[in-house]
């Protein structure tokens, strides 16, 4: 695996580790593998884990990402919210501050200004290291103003991480120890690594269906543990698309639930890929965008207005 990093001598000191700061980062890994030498293997703590790991992966991939991200489909106000709560308990900061980051990526995905790109600064940094550094600690609102329009989404994102302690103590209070280190550090730690891998290995593993102006590739088996994530050139080929498993066979659990939310009328206008978009074959250009948008190399994403998909 070949990858170009910068120089170090171009590193200034909002890209070095806030080692302090990030203490219980490191902490909660340490938390994950002490705990289950003490508790020893347990089946129900993996269903524990497992169950805790997709209801939370799922906030973040449909919510976080396909919603406030990319605003794929429609929602109300109070589902948005329930979204955004469930996301805050991945421990992945806030909403608005994802999302940021996140249209930062796609604006400039694999190129200088990328915030987490393989290409300009090596595997670590994509994987994980990026979000440990100063100059990422804090979001640009700007990219978000469709979603700082809602008091309540600023208010969680300011808030986090009282959010993230408050799931962890539930789980505490209802099932002790066992609950608390298999349902928290245990599946926080898989839920963060799992997610990380779209940074990372989904831009140097897999195989590409179109010639996007980034690295981003498809695979099947990133795809199964991140429910859907893992059809990552579908994705950066057209990210309007709720859909990321473009065909029958590129399983993509995300949309699935998507559409069974949509039949309860908890969501709507929920996008699928146009079949003349998905079966085109050609080198797309990526043109360039004002700073407040972060629209997608072929089809297009809301602005930073998000009329289009203000709940209702």
């Amino acid at each position: 695996m070949t990858t170009t990093t910068r120089p170090v001598d171009e590193l200034d000191d909002r890209d070095h580790l806030r080692w302090i700061d990030n203490i219980p980062f490191w902490g909660v890994h340490v938390a994950a593998i002490a705990g289950v030498a003490w508790l020893g293997w347990s089946w129900s703590g993996l269903a524990v884990a497992a169950a805790s790991y997709g209801v939370r992966l799922f906030a973040i991939t449909a919510g976080y990402h396909r919603y406030f991200s990319h605003r794929a489909y429609r929602t109300s106000r109070g589902f948005q919210l329930v979204l955004a709560v469930v996301g805050l308990t991945a421990t992945q900061k806030g909403p608005l501050w994802w999302a940021a980051h996140h249209r930062v990526h796609h604006k400039h995905s694999d190129q200088p200004g990328d915030v987490h790109s393989v290409r300009q600064r090596g595997f670590w940094w994509a994987h994980m290291l990026w979000i440990l550094v100063e100059r990422n600690a804090r979001a640009d609102h700007d990219k978000v103003r469709d979603l700082t329009r809602y008091p309540e989404l600023r208010f969680v994102d300011r808030h986090a991480i009282w959010f993230t302690v408050g799931f962890a103590l539930g789980l505490y209070l209802i099932g002790g120890w066992h609950a608390l280190i298999w349902g928290y550090f245990v599946s926080t730690v898989v839920l963060w690594h799992g997610t990380f891998t779209i940074n990372s290995l989904s831009h140097v593993w897999g195989t590409r269906r179109y010639a996007t102006t980034d690295d981003s590739r498809n695979n099947p088996f990133l795809a199964v543990i991140t429910l859907g994530e893992g059809w990552h050139n579908n994705h950066h080929y057209y990210q309007r698309s709720a859909r990321q498993g473009f065909y029958w066979w590129e399983i993509d659990l995300s949309f699935y639930v998507l559409k069974l939310l949509e039949t309860a009328h908890l969501v709507w206008d929920v996008e699928g890929v146009p079949r003349h978009v998905r079966d085109r074959r050609h080198t797309v250009e990526q043109p360039e965008q004002p700073d407040d948008q972060a629209t997608p190399a072929t089809g297009g994403l809301v602005s930073g207005t998000g009329i289009a998909s203000t709940p209702r």
